[in-house]
């Protein structure tokens, strides 16, 4: 099964682009399931702060049985913990609690796919964060965990047989072709298939967050990444198809392409 959405939904810049102008906020994640026919989105705000259960209860009621959310790790679990000066870990075993905690009403409705660990550039392979990544997957106890590298230091076979071995998701992903970061791998080593496609933007470490993901890929680009797609979804359960260049809706715009190249269509009733 594939899967395909957005990474987050909820953006002012998406006022117009995707949802009608006189949309209100509260019904933006129903609009973007039913009228844009999404089946799932990465819930990211999850990174800037530790979510609440109640936000999670109420982004749940707002969709179908069927729709699923990828979570984004807290970067408490992912960057804070590193000590830049030292490369030692911080223990966090209560941000851990805290973060699952929040996770229990989706988790309860059936909804939540996965956690996405995304470590920073400055988070290298080192004996210390293997052990981390293990650690990281038994603390979320039950919840599948997909990890996404940002640099390509990890790009190596122990890399993969600890995904493996350790039945961890791997995040493909197409970014800037810039040095250290990750290179567009595809592959899978757990049940979940898992593409991020960030956008090329050749600015990356020389602009703004918001500026780094403003890139629309052409329909040409996305058709190399059908067959490799389709590879991935048949050697998983579900894969997840997301779009992260969210600048003005973009995302959005590119994830609908997908689903036309997938040949998933939207259907409609009469």
């Amino acid at each position: 099964m594939i899967k395909i959405g957005t990474s987050g939904f909820s953006f002012p810049d998406w006022v117009g682009p995707v949802y009608p102008r006189n949309l209100k906020q509260k019904d933006f994640l129903p609009y973007y399931e039913k009228e844009l026919g999404f089946n799932c989105v990465e819930a990211n705000f999850t990174y800037y702060t530790l979510p609440s259960p109640r936000s999670f209860a109420g982004m749940s009621r707002k969709t179908s049985e069927s729709f699923e959310f990828t979570v984004k790790a807290f970067k408490g679990l992912t960057h804070d913990m590193i000590n830049l000066d030292t490369w030692e870990l911080a223990e966090n075993s209560e941000v851990f609690e805290k973060f699952y905690q929040s996770l229990e009403p989706l988790l309860n409705d059936g909804k939540l796919a996965c956690v996405l660990a995304q470590f920073p550039p400055f988070f290298f392979p080192r004996k210390e964060n293997y052990d981390y990544i293990r650690e990281f997957r038994e603390k979320l106890h039950d919840v599948p965990l997909v990890v996404e590298f940002r640099n390509k230091a990890w790009l190596k076979e122990s890399t993969m047989d600890l995904l493996r071995e350790n039945l961890l998701g791997y995040c493909v992903v197409d970014e800037p072709k810039i040095p250290r970061l990750m290179p567009y791998q595809p592959g899978a080593t757990s049940n979940i298939g898992y593409f991020r496609f960030h956008g090329r933007n050749p600015r990356w470490f020389k602009t703004s967050v918001k500026e780094r993901y403003d890139y629309l890929y052409s329909e040409e680009e996305l058709k190399e990444f059908v067959p490799d797609i389709k590879q991935v979804a048949d050697r998983t359960e579900k894969a997840f198809i997301l779009f992260n260049n969210c600048t003005r809706g973009q995302a959005a715009q590119n994830a609908e392409m997908m689903k036309k190249l997938l040949g998933l269509i939207r259907e409609h009733s009469d």
